[in-house]
């Protein structure tokens, strides 16, 4: 599967943003996903995955609260939903994605996704 994420911009401390990812195949509903960021000078972290389902969510404490994940699969698409942005929130974000068999799988790691989005650059200004 192919991804592409955009939703990327230039946000004010406090603004908010929605990423999207966009799958190409028609089996896009069997792989769990997830989003990723990796500011500069560090190392990618998690930020949250969704199962295939779209039943359950998990998140990184440092967005709990403010960023949604959402999924639609008649649409082959993914969405971040990023509220309340903080300068510390500027970073690549990345979209991933997981085909696996079970519907209440929610995937944390990043050595576990199979497919990597290109990225898409969000930048908070204080």
């Amino acid at each position: 599967v192919q991804l592409q994420a955009c939703g990327g911009g230039l946000v004010q401390a406090g603004g908010s943003l929605r990423l999207s990812c966009a799958a190409s195949g028609r089996t896009f509903s069997s792989y769990a996903m997830g989003w990723f960021r990796q500011a500069p000078g560090k190392e990618r972290e998690f930020v949250t995955a969704i199962t295939w389902s779209g039943v359950s969510t998990s998140y990184a404490d440092s967005v709990k609260g403010r960023f949604t994940i959402s999924r639609d699969n008649a649409k082959n698409t993914v969405y971040l939903q990023m509220n309340s942005l903080k300068p510390e929130d500027t970073a690549v974000y990345y979209c991933a994605a997981k085909k696996t068999c079970y519907t209440t799988v929610v995937v944390t790691k990043s050595y576990d996704y199979d497919y990597w989005g290109q990225g898409t650059l969000v930048t908070v200004s204080s």
